[in-house]
């Protein structure tokens, strides 16, 4: 077995935070891009219910794109997600009600 397919497989299991300190939820796979080779992102489960309450009633999970992590180590750290998870549509109608 090689290092990097080592280092793609330690991912699994592994808490996400974003990069205020928040914790997001826990890596249960990874998206691949197999012909390129690359992650596309990583799957995550036993989400925030503060920042995912209709995922985590659902028991739902939700794809955060690998271009959002910041860096690896003991957990990941993603970019802030709050603002970017949420539909543009929900957001809109979230204002007209409000």
């Amino acid at each position: 077995m090689d290092d990097t397919h080592q280092e793609v497989t330690s991912l699994v299991g592994r808490e996400v935070y974003s990069n205020n300190g928040v914790f997001v939820g826990e890596v249960e796979d990874l998206q691949l891009n197999i012909s390129e080779e690359t992650i596309e992102g990583l799957a995550l489960g036993q989400l925030n219910e503060e920042l995912f309450p209709e995922e985590s009633r659902a028991r739902k999970g939700v794809i955060v794109p690998y271009r959002w992590v910041r860096s690896v180590g003991d957990v990941i750290l993603i970019n802030d997600v709050v603002e970017r998870v949420r539909d543009p549509d929900d957001e809109e109608e979230d204002e007209i009600v409000a």
